[in-house]
């Protein structure tokens, strides 16, 4: 099984460039047509909501309907799967960026929680709480 990087992800969902397009596409073609699947690591699916949020502007919609046509298909493995579906509907509920969701699906996966943060809009996210001063913290 291939993994694929984040730019070969891009380049193949997006076709901003015409070269790098058709090499994407056909790598991606190529490794279904001999029934093989790809692998996507949490990290690529992070880097990816980045790159389409910042570099192609795509809205909040957008992201959430190719991360879920990600999940979806069935010849890709994304790593941590289940955290990723926990973390899509996270983004999906809440004003959290999804590397929050993520981090907090994956806290919670491990069985860690909740994920401190100082981050107002993750800490109201189900599984995060908020660190405002020093009662908030353990002893």
């Amino acid at each position: 099984m291939a993994g694929l990087d984040t730019n070969v992800l891009v380049r193949y969902l997006i076709q901003d460039d015409v070269r790098q397009g058709f090499l994407a596409k056909r790598l991606v073609d190529a490794a279904l047509a001999r029934g093989e699947t790809l692998f996507v690591p949490i990290t690529v699916l992070l880097e990816l909501e980045w790159v389409l949020r910042s570099n192609f502007e795509f809205p909040k919609s957008q992201i959430i309907h190719t991360i879920s046509s990600l999940l979806a298909a069935k010849e890709i493995e994304i790593e941590s799967e289940t955290s990723a579906e926990v973390a899509l509907e996270l983004f999906r509920q809440n004003k959290a960026d999804f590397a929050d969701c993520i981090h907090i699906a994956l806290a919670h996966a491990a069985g860690h929680d909740p994920l401190w943060t100082f981050d107002k809009a993750a800490s109201n996210v189900n599984g995060a709480s908020l660190i405002k001063d020093r009662q908030d913290v353990p002893e």
